[in-house]
């Protein structure tokens, strides 16, 4: 398939300008180059299965994250539709981007709305230079998507407060430095009050992380068990009982981006070149396309709406329930497209459908579930 259309220009002023076309040309270079050379091997699933901290630093050594940050913290001021750009391409090769992924889509830009000015200046420029790994403390094992069922609790203490619970399918705690988690920190009127962020340093004592297998033998996904942790006042991130709101904000960053449409485009490519003489296959391959150019506008707007300050919530929710459902459809059009059987220990496009079919089933589930999306379409309709 074709390399991606330029990116229209993002409206928000005061941003410093950049030549995007050649941005994109550049990052490509730099992607062929690294392929060719063997620095990495093309992966469905790469920016949650792509674990490589020196893939991560190369991308840091050329400016490559947190650049819609402020200068100041180590950020180029570039508007979002170059991270947009950036992101893409590393999605459309299938490069390893797991071990900065979470700082750079997610917490980095958390941090800079709610964090203090001493945890801005903590991380931000660590993110930026990939010296920190984050993974998220969210799903527990009777909550799941609801997060407003979760039971882990931090309690006041000399200096901070005493976190104790349980996190379950937390991607690589085990090689995290830090973590981000949600907490209850007291009981209001309505379940979503009295929840609380903190920022965690993975190494604390009373943290206990075990990896649990998925169906196809990998261990990405961890339980972690927090038992008398005493996370410094400082950690909090936002304001105490305030977390349910800043939560949904953040997960605009985590539900509203490609990632969301192009976890499986390196099998699509392999299954367009194949194509050719199944003419049965054409109309479903050329619905596939169509979806594929409408998810990316609106994957687009999103990040026009982040340039004016925005938290686009439910855009980000609508932009999930499709964008993943279309990827589980390509995953079942490129089994059936493709002249190879999944193999999970094959090289090529055998491992790569592999690993595609069995990642997945996890992806209208992982970020809120469908269900619990389309709750929230509901709920913004009505309001």
């Amino acid at each position: 398939m074709t390399a991606m259309s330029p990116v229209p220009p993002a409206a928000q002023a005061g941003r410093a300008h950049v030549d995007l076309g050649r941005l994109r040309r550049e990052v490509q270079a730099f992607l062929t180059d690294a392929r060719t050379t063997g620095a990495f091997t093309p992966t469905v699933d790469c920016w949650l299965r792509g674990f490589d901290p020196r893939f991560s630093r190369e991308l840091a050594a050329r400016g490559w994250l947190g650049v819609t940050w402020p200068e100041r913290f180590g950020g180029r001021n570039w508007p979002n539709a170059a991270r947009f750009v950036i992101t893409e391409e590393l999605l459309r090769f299938g490069a390893p981007i797991t071990a900065h992924w979470m700082g750079d889509r997610q917490i980095g830009p958390s941090v800079l709305r709610y964090g203090t000015p001493e945890l801005q200046h903590e991380f931000l420029p660590r993110i930026v230079a990939s010296e920190v790994t984050f993974c998220i403390c969210m799903s527990e094992p009777n909550a799941g998507s609801d997060l407003a069922a979760l039971t882990t609790r931090a309690e006041p203490a000399d200096g901070g407060w005493l976190l104790n619970g349980t996190k379950i399918w937390t991607s690589h705690a085990q090689h995290a430095s830090h973590g981000y988690l949600l907490a209850r920190t007291s009981r209001g009127e309505k379940r979503h009050d009295g929840l609380t962020e903190f920022i965690i340093d993975m190494d604390w004592p009373g943290i206990t992380v075990t990896p649990v297998a998925d169906m196809s033998g990998g261990r990405h996904f961890n339980e972690v068990v927090f038992s008398n942790v005493l996370v410094p006042a400082s950690r909090v991130l936002g304001e105490v009982g305030n977390g349910w709101r800043q939560v949904t904000e953040q997960l605009s960053f985590e539900r509203g981006g490609p990632e969301r449409v192009l976890t499986a485009y390196p099998l699509l490519e392999h299954a367009v070149t194949q194509v050719a003489g199944k003419p049965h296959l054409y109309p479903e391959l050329g619905e596939l396309i169509a979806r594929l150019r409408t998810l990316r506008r609106m994957a687009l707007s999103l990040t026009d709406a982040l340039d004016r300050g925005e938290a686009p919530v439910q855009q980000a929710a609508a932009l999930k329930v499709v964008g993943t459902e279309f990827e589980q459809r390509v995953v079942d059009f490129a089994a059936r497209a493709l002249d190879v059987e999944a193999d999970p220990l094959g090289d090529g496009v055998a491992g790569l459908l592999a690993g595609a079919i069995t990642a997945s089933p996890g992806f209208t589930i992982r970020g809120g579930s469908t269900g619990v999306l389309l709750s929230i379409l509901a709920k913004g309709r009505n309001r």
